[in-house]
């Protein structure tokens, strides 16, 4: 059976993603802002990049390559096609995070927002070792009704399926997880959203090499 996220259209999940109840799109704006400029690194890899939110401000004076990776090749094409201004920096990836960890590229800096809720830990985890990064940056969200975790829109009944793969996230077992990687926490921020849900930034720092 196929991935749900490879059946949801990208203009369905752009258009709830910032419905001015929801503003997640808007909200993950800023927080890619602040993830590319916050580490002296010129690679980073984006698991779930979807449309390619965020990858405006990736600056090719700073970075020499990024890679976005996403399993549905729809979401590629159209990164590909809104950001030529970064041809030859952003290389784009269709991967099965789950089932495909050990083709992702070394990188110095791994961003994965919204992302670990669909593959979880132990996935999350091969993706971290196999990338061997410097920094890991990770958004999650943090739900006040567990049943309702997808906000209420017009768009809802697109990602009806995501119950199939959906993981609920909890900071301390996200970080129990990544120091299992050889990685210790140094940022945690929390932004509120519109309709009682949280997104919170993790940040980890390579601790130590992982035999």
């Amino acid at each position: 059976m196929s991935n749900p996220w490879e059946e949801i259209s990208l203009d369905d999940y752009e258009k709830h993603m910032s419905l001015d109840s929801v503003r997640q799109l808007q909200a993950m704006n800023a927080i890619m802002k602040e993830q590319f400029a916050a580490y002296p690194v010129d690679t980073a890899t984006v698991l779930g990049i979807a449309g390619g939110n965020g990858l405006e401000h990736v600056s090719p004076d700073k970075f020499r390559k990024v890679y976005g990776v996403d399993i549905n090749a729809d979401y590629l094409r159209a990164v590909a096609q809104r950001y030529t201004e970064l041809s030859g920096v952003l290389d784009c990836l269709q991967l099965d995070l789950i089932n495909e960890t050990e083709k992702l590229p070394k990188s110095q800096l791994l961003i994965a927002n919204l992302l670990i809720e669909y593959i979880g830990y132990g996935a999350f985890q091969r993706a971290v070792l196999q990338t061997a990064p410097e920094y890991v940056s990770c958004v999650i969200q943090i739900n006040t009704d567990a049943e309702l975790w997808v906000s209420e829109s017009p768009y809802l009944h697109a990602f009806d399926r995501l119950d199939e793969i959906h993981h609920q996230m909890e900071e301390a077992a996200l970080t129990a997880a990544i120091n299992e990687t050889g990685y210790s926490l140094i940022l945690q921020e929390s932004c509120p959203l519109p309709n009682g849900k949280a997104l919170v930034r993790l940040d980890y720092r390579k601790t130590e090499v992982i035999q």
